[in-house]
């Protein structure tokens, strides 16, 4: 299993977390909590052994599995099923396999021979991996993440971001590995898929810290809770499943809250005392010991826990446009042979607002990258109106240059903005101090999202194209997103799995994909909007 020691994480020179020592053994479920920022993404990649930590140590004695929040891992020709079935090696064995079958079947008989030798030693080891069976299993797994046969045939580079990171779920659940560290595993999931996946980790028997907002998944999955605190920079251990984590930990605060008034009121009677004393010069010794007294009186205290930072968010004030400032016409788009979507219309008027709705894979990530210019229509046009300020927050952060620091992703968004400006944009969205210079890769998913939205935020848009905006964001942040959603008075196409997103919008029309069918919004859409 996992274990570490007096750990130290540091984010440039802030520090994150100190003195950390916990375990994480077989059976252990743990939910990993804590606001954006605090340090939760990084501590799963030091667990996983990707990064080392800044004093401490950590380690394992056995296989982890590690799914990152944005996983661009893998060779982009592989199927997809041969992704998940490298996860115990037997992509490579079944290619070699299928390769002989072909040689099996062909006229010259000495390679027909050497064929059949060679199948029969590959099949050996197969077999000895788990085989048919464990193939079976695989495909079970994917079919469970809505991964169909279909999307498991084709190469990895044809695949949307969320296909993508489905793959790499049912990789690591396919895996051997004896501790899994998941981080927000429910991204991109549809309703079934989550329900089969909290199932799935409740009977998981080894080593589990996932790091989800899914309320549900934590409640029924968690048996232990790590919160990071980042205004302490400590982590705390809660041997407790999440419902009770909540209230002990309440109880915890209220006890501080308590230890803390009553000592300060004690140190001020002390040191009023002390100040009356100091003026008599035979007991300006005794004066000062009180004071000293009053002071260790406050500092023997924990701290009590202050309320989380929020980035302030609203989105751009809207620049001029004409009545129409986005048009589609015909889109289709496939890759290979597979066909996303075709003959698709659409008209954005100022100010409009629309819902894009389908179930994973029918294109509506696909959609969006066409309209914001990141994609080439196979067929038909994209056409600016008048006036046309686009704004793209992509799912997968592609907007987001990762070898580049925030402050220079910044300044390409806001090239008119002078440095003062800049920073003070990103203090807005939790950025301050040396924050600004961290490169983008090494960012966590929540602040990834609060970049890509700060970039959105200096754009002047009028026409937003919102791509799962309040994914890997804390109930906190995503509240934010969602009352800039219903402040905002330009055209706004959105993208999300998320019915809060949906009902801040306040949408006009729906766009159900892949036949491109538009309706007027009703609240039977709504129902829609999770499963999709």
């Amino acid at each position: 299993m996992i274990t570490a020691t007096d750990v130290e994480l540091r984010a440039g020179a802030r520090l994150l977390v100190s003195g950390a020592t916990f375990r994480v053994g077989r059976g252990d479920r743990v939910g990993l909590v804590g606001r954006n920022g605090a340090g939760k993404t990084t501590l799963t990649r030091v667990l996983s052994g990707e990064t080392q930590p800044a004093g401490g140590s950590v380690t394992s004695d056995g296989p982890v599995g590690y799914l990152p929040q944005d996983p661009r891992t893998g060779d982009l020709q592989q199927s997809a099923i041969a992704r998940v079935l490298s996860a115990r090696g037997l992509d490579a064995v079944v290619a070699k396999m299928r390769a002989a079958e072909e040689e099996m079947a062909g006229d010259d008989p000495a390679v027909r021979a050497r064929a059949m030798d060679r199948y029969a030693k590959l099949e050996a080891r197969f077999t000895a991996a788990g085989g048919y069976g464990a193939e079976a299993e695989a495909h079970r797994i994917a079919a469970n993440l809505n991964l169909p046969e279909r999307v498991l045939a084709q190469p990895l580079g044809t695949l949307s971001g969320g296909q993508r990171r489905r793959v790499e779920l049912a990789r690591i659940l396919f895996s051997d590995a004896e501790v899994l560290l998941l981080d927000e595993p429910t991204n991109h999931l549809d309703a079934d898929s989550i329900v089969w996946l909290r199932d799935h980790l409740k009977t998981y028997s080894g080593g589990l810290v996932v790091i989800s907002h899914d309320v549900g998944l934590l409640d029924a999955v968690v048996t232990k809770v790590f919160h990071l605190d980042a205004n302490r920079s400590q982590l705390d251990v809660y041997n407790v499943g999440w419902k009770l984590y909540l209230d002990q930990r309440r109880i915890d605060e209220e006890r501080r809250k308590r230890e803390r008034a009553n000592a300060e009121k004690k140190a001020g009677t002390l040191m009023a005392q002390a100040d009356k004393m100091r003026a008599k010069a035979t007991k300006a010794v005794a004066a000062q010991n009180m004071a000293k007294r009053a002071e260790k009186l406050v500092a023997g205290l924990e701290d009590v826990r202050q309320a989380d930072r929020v980035a302030k968010l609203r989105f751009p004030s809207p620049a001029p446009c004409g009545r129409t400032p986005l048009t589609a016409e015909h889109l289709s788009k496939s890759y290979g042979s597979l066909e996303i979507f075709t003959g698709v219309d659409l008209a954005i008027d100022k100010g409009s607002k629309v819902v894009v709705l389908g179930l994973n894979g029918a294109g509506k990530t696909t959609l969006l990258r066409l309209l914001g210019g990141v994609e080439t229509p196979d067929t038909g046009a994209v056409v600016p109106g008048h006036g046309l300020r686009l704004g793209y927050y992509a799912q997968e952060h592609e907007t987001i240059d990762v070898a580049r620091s925030v402050l220079e992703n910044m300044r390409s968004a806001a090239p008119d903005l002078d440095d003062t400006g800049v920073r003070s944009v990103l203090g807005s969205f939790l950025f301050i101090g040396d924050d600004v210079h961290k490169p983008a890769g090494v960012l966590s998913g929540g602040e990834k999202t609060r970049l890509a939205l700060a970039m959105l935020v200096v754009s002047a848009a009028n026409v937003l194209l919102l791509d799962e905006p309040t994914n890997n964001l804390d109930p906190a942040s995503r509240e934010e997103v969602l009352d800039a959603l219903r402040r905002y008075e330009g055209a706004v196409v959105l993208v999300t799995h998320d019915e809060g997103a949906v009902h801040a919008l306040e949408p006009e029309r729906v766009v159900l994909l892949p036949d491109g069918q538009e309706d007027l919004w009703s609240p039977e859409y709504a129902e829609l909007v999770s499963l999709a």
